[in-house]
């Protein structure tokens, strides 16, 4: 092997194994930089060159050497960390080989125009991570299964997270977060023994919400301009009668009105334990959404309330999702979740859908609790943002 003795030496076998790599030529593109490497004047560029030759010569235990050292100058060669993956791939540790994929991959993504030679290898590396993605998800299932392990509802969970088959949603509320709260998206039924007394009355609940829709007063747009404060279109939707309202209990009191109109309705919701914080909640209400209409991803604007829908009127066509969790609204059967998690709704049948929808306590939170959240709110609907005139 020839000595390199100066810089100017060291950079001219360079360039020539570059070109000799560019021709394909990966035998003459080692025999060029290993003096290089073994030289005083070695800089990050010998070391990957030497890797990819020899990874292509199929000499992987020195390409995973080079690639080594062009990490070690630079964690985040994107190159670099391409053929350590595939010198791990080689040699059969998947889970290795995917974590620098996957490296790679995420920082192409964010990158506004990676590398050609990087984007080339985009396909590749990602077939590599679905296939071996789907072998370990395979392999753990069959191990927990021979196992013997209890499969609860949460476990489950914990597995589709990890597997990568569902999203981690958490509570984000846009106003007010009360920590220490459990994430969950949708609560058990059986956690609630006043929705048998309140279900039972649907018959009579939907019968008077009939006798409103053919009245056709009372509802108004559910989302709409506040006095005083600045337009917010949301997604089209405000001031827009395709998702609208009619208000049994509107701003922590009720509507003398729409109780009279429906007083069956009214009388069925006094043994639920309603939200009543300051003059904001509870809210009870008749929530129709049109044909063919959907509410986009939202989240609510506090986590120490729970919302309740009662289906009333549900077409086919019709979907509700809280988080990574997709469900149907089933007349009669109540759904608990909480809206400070991100959720969406969807209408696309060509008829209607009603719900009776409220807010209730969270069951974690204590009286002392409860009383602090509705004074919070006091005071904040009470400041005015200045002295007193």
């Amino acid at each position: 092997m020839t000595n390199v003795t100066t810089r100017q030496h060291a950079d001219l076998r360079l360039h020539a194994a570059i070109a000799a790599l560019n021709r394909g030529d990966m035998a003459t593109a080692r025999r060029e930089i290993e003096p290089v490497v073994e030289s005083a004047y070695v800089r990050i560029e010998a070391w990957l060159v030497l890797a990819i030759a020899t990874r292509r010569l199929g000499d992987y235990a020195v390409s995973e050497t080079a690639a080594d050292k062009v990490l070690a100058i630079d964690p985040g060669n994107l190159r670099g960390m391409i053929i350590k993956g595939d010198c791990r791939a080689t040699a059969n540790d998947a889970r290795a080989a995917r974590s620098f994929y996957q490296a790679v991959i995420a920082a192409a993504h964010a990158a506004s125009n990676p590398p050609p030679e990087i984007a080339g290898e985009l396909e590749r590396i990602t077939a590599y991570c679905q296939a071996t993605a789907a072998e370990y998800r395979d392999y753990l299932e069959d191990y927990i299964t021979r196992a013997g392990v209890p499969r609860s509802r949460r476990f489950q969970d914990s597995l589709d997270l990890l597997f990568g088959t569902k999203q981690l949603f958490l509570q984000q509320p846009s106003v007010f977060y009360f920590p220490g709260l459990p994430q969950i998206q949708f609560y058990e039924r059986s956690s609630f023994p006043w929705l048998a007394d309140l279900e039972s009355a649907t018959d009579a609940i939907r019968d008077e919400l009939l006798a409103l829709l053919e009245s056709e007063g009372g509802f108004v747009p559910y989302v709409a301009d506040k006095k005083n404060r600045p337009h917010g279109d949301f997604h089209g939707l405000n001031g827009n009668p395709d998702w609208s309202a009619l208000h049994i209990y509107q701003d922590g009191a009720p509507v003398a009105a729409n109780v009279a109109r429906a007083p069956r309705t009214f009388a069925a919701m006094q043994d639920v334990p309603l939200c009543h914080c300051a003059k904001r909640t509870p809210g009870v209400m008749f929530s129709l959404l049109r044909a063919h209409t959907r509410i986009p991803a939202h989240n609510g604007m506090l986590n120490t309330r729970l919302i309740c829908h009662l289906p009333l009127i549900v077409p086919p066509g019709c979907g509700f999702r809280v988080g990574n969790e997709v469900r149907e609204w089933v007349p009669g059967n109540t759904l608990i979740f909480d809206d400070s998690i991100e959720h969406e709704a969807w209408n696309d049948s060509d008829q209607d859908r009603v719900i009776l929808l409220f807010d209730i306590w969270r069951p974690e939170l204590s009286l002392e609790e409860r009383a602090a959240v509705s004074a919070i709110f006091e005071a904040i609907d009470s400041y005015g943002g200045g002295p007193a005139m």
